[in-house]
């Protein structure tokens, strides 16, 4: 009986230690958590560029004009989430918004070039976007993904 009490004991000190340590545990590490709307808006944008640098190759320039019509249009964030963006990133928000223009501007170019079928303003335009794409990830990716997934970003 009395090594049964010891046993309880010591099982229970351990969980009360573990409970205890539990909130502190997870400070110093970060808790995975669900993908945020954006996540998903930059794959799909990102599947869409794909599709697109295919359908060059194939001249299907209604494909291409379709693709890039879906970037410029892409959904935006919920509020929630946007207001958790702009905390992030406070007096840059501009920065990232114009970059956000920029790529919305470009794509509706290269659905213009698409409708024309024009290969050489075609091709110069998709060039443009994939610029204006990488120069936000470059300026907003690591810190992004560092804030809101705990991941650091090698380039």
């Amino acid at each position: 009986m009395k090594k049964s009490r010891t046993v309880i004991t010591v099982l229970f000190a351990g969980l009360t230690t573990l409970a205890a340590g539990g909130p502190a545990l997870s400070e110093s590490e970060p808790v995975p958590t669900e993908p945020l709307a954006l996540r998903k808006i930059m794959q799909d944008m990102g599947r869409e560029m794909g599709i697109i640098a295919e359908a060059i190759s194939r001249e299907a320039w209604d494909v291409v004009g379709k693709s890039a019509l879906r970037i410029a249009d892409h959904p935006r964030p919920p509020m929630s989430e946007r207001m958790k963006i702009m905390s992030l990133f406070g007096k840059e928000m501009g920065r990232f918004k114009e970059h956000d223009m920029k790529t919305h501007d470009i794509a509706r170019r290269l659905k213009d070039a698409a409708a024309h079928e024009d290969a050489p303003a075609v091709i110069s335009t998709f060039a443009a976007l994939q610029r204006s794409c990488l120069e936000c990830h470059r300026s907003f990716r690591k810190p992004f993904q560092e804030h809101f997934y705990g991941k650091r970003v090698t380039e």
